[in-house]
């Protein structure tokens, strides 16, 4: 589990048009293929973004992603390519969908889900509210995958202001964290970078962080720059503002480097907390 491999992480322009976004989704992978990628990383919403909460709902799959998830297997397999499909909107035994990410291995076997655990419960910069957690139920249980490469912990866009989830998920073993996002364009100038950064440093880990970019049916704007970021805080690929793929080679030996000479993870104490009155 110490070869180096080849990232490639998409920056898409999703609209509501599933078919068309799937199309979209079909070539690009492709393409990273194509150009030597072992692991594609797709955006948060990748088939389906829409600004609007009852447009995600009408149009989330049935719970088990029936054809769609399928054909996504079949990519997988078709490219011999190991795939981390940012996420699927579906449809629950309740009125609110979950924000589901799938680990697809090479051979089109569904290696690992996970469920979007953070809700974007906010109100942004312009006053805009947006409430997540109206439409969408969140998950409860983190989520760290064998790859052929090592381990990968699994996370969506907003769990990135979550350190402890990231931490968790290091010192259960994770080397690389996938972060597939459509980070907001008001927050994302501030913040994206910033806290990717800091996710990969506290961590020692790599972060594969695909997005969504652009303007976005039901008044939604997403700020871009997919990031690769290695275990030492250097962005290794910047997707910029428009659609496109970037690439990184991936050096498991680097994260156990780093590990080693600052052993950060190994170094946390308990401790009380002071009440002073």
């Amino acid at each position: 589990m110490n070869q180096t491999f080849r990232a490639a992480c998409l920056q898409l322009n999703s609209g509501s048009d599933l078919a068309a976004n799937l199309a979209n989704v079909k070539s690009m992978v492709a393409e990273a293929a194509g150009q030597g990628a072992q692991l594609v990383l797709t955006p948060e919403y990748s088939l389906m973004m829409d600004g609007s909460g009852r447009v995600m709902r009408e149009g989330a799959l049935v719970p088990d992603g029936g054809t769609t998830l399928l054909e996504l297997q079949y990519l997988a397999r078709s490219h011999k390519v190991w795939l981390l499909f940012g996420s699927l909107t579906l449809k629950t035994g309740e009125e609110r969908i979950v924000n589901r990410s799938y680990l697809i291995a090479a051979d089109g076997v569904v290696v690992a889900t996970y469920d979007k655990i953070h809700m974007f419960d906010v109100t942004l910069p312009d006053g805009k509210v947006i409430r997540e957690s109206s439409s969408y139920r969140p998950g409860e249980q983190a989520v760290v995958a064998t790859m052929p490469w090592g381990l990968l912990g699994m996370t969506i866009c907003y769990d990135v202001r979550f350190p402890h989830l990231y931490r968790t998920l290091a010192q259960r073993g994770a080397q690389f964290i996938s972060v597939p996002a459509s980070f907001q364009r008001q927050t994302g100038k501030m913040h994206w970078h910033t806290l990717l950064k800091a996710r990969a440093i506290e961590n020692a880990a790599y972060i594969l962080a695909p997005a969504m970019c652009g303007e976005h049916a039901g008044n939604r704007q997403t700020y871009g720059h997919a990031l690769i970021v290695d275990p030492w805080g250097e962005v290794l690929a910047d997707g910029g503002e428009a659609p496109g793929i970037i690439y990184a080679e991936i050096d498991p030996a680097r994260v156990a480097k780093i590990r080693g000479m600052m052993p950060s993870l190994e170094h946390d104490r308990p401790y009380t907390v002071a009440a002073i009155k």
